[in-house]
């Protein structure tokens, strides 16, 4: 729904200046990045903010915010121009609840068309942000999500198609968080000890402003829930950390100086049950969970995050604290898929022939008036998903409305990082993903494409219909 901006209580907002409009893969060398000059671990991680409702109904949480240019210091000392939801870097976090609606009226207080797509959402097709539904300068629009689905961390983001990198990139990002009875029965971590964290790459130029038009493999300066290798502050109790690659392209490899953390869930919620890791990788767009029990080490201890060698993030432990929070033996079973009717390839490559790159999905580049896959609602259907491109270039595959199982990798089966629900799986050079998904009670068109948001603006991505 797309209504004019006025008489619904968002005020329009003005500042920091306008990304540029042009669109494709970021222009490689065009202005070298400048890393800032931090001293690690002297700025706190903040938590984001949890945005309370504007209005409450009897089956339905409603809530009003704006997209708007803001600065905010990601560099100590300094203000960067950014562009947010809710005025806030990273946004504010919607936590919403399994069977109650959300509704968010989003208005665009920016001088360009921007978009809102609830990543991991199973949601109607009118609310999924497709990259054609835009909400125009100075209008708002009506996001409905009935969160029909189990207990996860989910994210939202801009999708305005030739913009989503860019927009993302300079800060159109927050976490939906969705808590369910069953798993609160479990008695996992929770409020101040349930902790989301959204790690990015980032490049900066001399002025400190973000740098996109730039190359991707110059964006070595993580951030941290906004903030360059900050500290935060535990308690000796356990912590159910929420981690989030909302990196445009860049794959993570976490681990937590050789410690154990037990991973509990993964993009689609909760696992069968914990698994013990040393050492998680975390493509683009992919969540995981994990649970530290920081009561194993003394007041004074230390520990990094750590993306390889390179530190994110240290936890300082600096009390102790009463702990009345489990962590179950049996988390949530993972039922059998129905047996699926229907085989697909999806091949994901780009076309170098002309001038400019070209995203291509099994050839093609994405057109909105063309429906790649027709899919009979109800239906259970097997992808082959293929990184078909013939120099070495990383990928990752996202589908809209459904999670899905990976159920195999190059001919073999799953690695560690692919268990549970999903709707995004890494593809590296040369690889394939085998992926089972049921289409269920929404009719539409949804789109799937790589996520890394560079390649699906110039053309790497598709469109599926769901129909009766």
């Amino acid at each position: 729904m797309v209504l004019p901006f006025t008489g619904l209580g968002l005020p329009k907002a003005t500042g920091a200046a306008a990304p540029s409009r042009a669109p494709g893969l970021a222009r490689k060398g065009a202005v070298p990045a400048v890393a800032p000059v931090v001293t690690p671990f002297t700025v706190k991680m903040p938590v984001p903010q949890v945005l309370q409702p504007a209005q409450t109904t009897a089956t339905a949480d409603i809530y009003k915010m704006v997209i708007k240019p803001a600065a905010t210091e990601i560099i100590p000392g300094v203000a960067t121009q950014v562009l947010t939801y809710g005025g806030q870097f990273v946004g504010p976090t919607i936590r919403a609840k399994t069977g109650r609606a959300v509704k968010i009226v989003y208005g665009n207080s920016l001088d360009m068309p921007a978009n809102v797509h609830l990543h991991g959402g199973h949601t109607p097709a009118t609310s999924d942000g497709h990259p054609m539904d835009l909400i125009q300068p100075g209008q708002v629009r009506l996001y409905d999500y009935p969160n029909k689905q189990q207990g996860a961390t989910l994210w939202y983001h801009d999708h305005s198609h030739h913009m989503e990198a860019e927009h993302v990139f300079r800060g159109l990002h927050g976490f939906y968080l969705i808590d369910d009875a069953a798993e609160k029965a479990l008695r996992l971590p929770s409020g101040a000890y349930d902790v989301p964290i959204m790690l990015r790459d980032s490049a900066f130029d001399e002025n400190n402003e973000l740098l996109f038009f730039g190359d991707p493999a110059e964006r070595t300066t993580i951030l941290a829930n906004g903030k360059i290798k900050p500290y935060f502050q535990v308690a000796r109790r356990k912590y159910r950390f929420r981690l989030l690659n909302a990196s445009n392209e860049h794959v993570f490899k976490l681990n937590l100086g050789g410690e154990t953390m037990m991973k509990i869930a993964s993009d689609g919620g909760l696992l069968p049950a914990p698994v013990p890791v040393t050492e998680m990788v975390l493509a683009s767009a992919e969540r995981v969970e994990i649970v530290v029990d920081f009561a194993r080490y003394p007041i004074g201890t230390r520990l990094e995050l750590s993306n390889g060698s390179d530190p994110v993030l240290r936890f300082d432990v600096t009390k102790n604290a009463y702990d009345d929070s489990l962590l179950p033996a049996t988390l949530r079973p993972l039922p059998a898929m129905p047996a699926a009717t229907v085989n697909r390839e999806v091949r994901m490559n780009f076309d170098l022939s002309g001038e400019a790159p070209v995203g291509l999905v099994n050839g093609l580049p994405y057109d909105p008036s063309r429906v790649d896959f027709q899919v009979k609602r109800g239906t259970t259907e097997i992808w082959n998903v293929i990184n078909t491109d013939t120099f070495d270039i990383d990928h990752t595959f996202h589908l809209h409305l459904e999670q899905f199982r990976v159920i195999g990798r190059n001919g073999g089966p799953p690695l560690p990082q692919d268990q549970g629900r999903k709707d995004t799986v890494h593809l590296p050079p040369h690889e394939s993903v085998q992926i089972q998904v049921t289409f269920g009670d929404y009719l539409g068109k949804y789109v799937y494409h790589c996520h890394y948001l560079e390649h699906s603006s110039i053309g790497m991505m598709a469109q599926v219909e769901i129909v009766p």
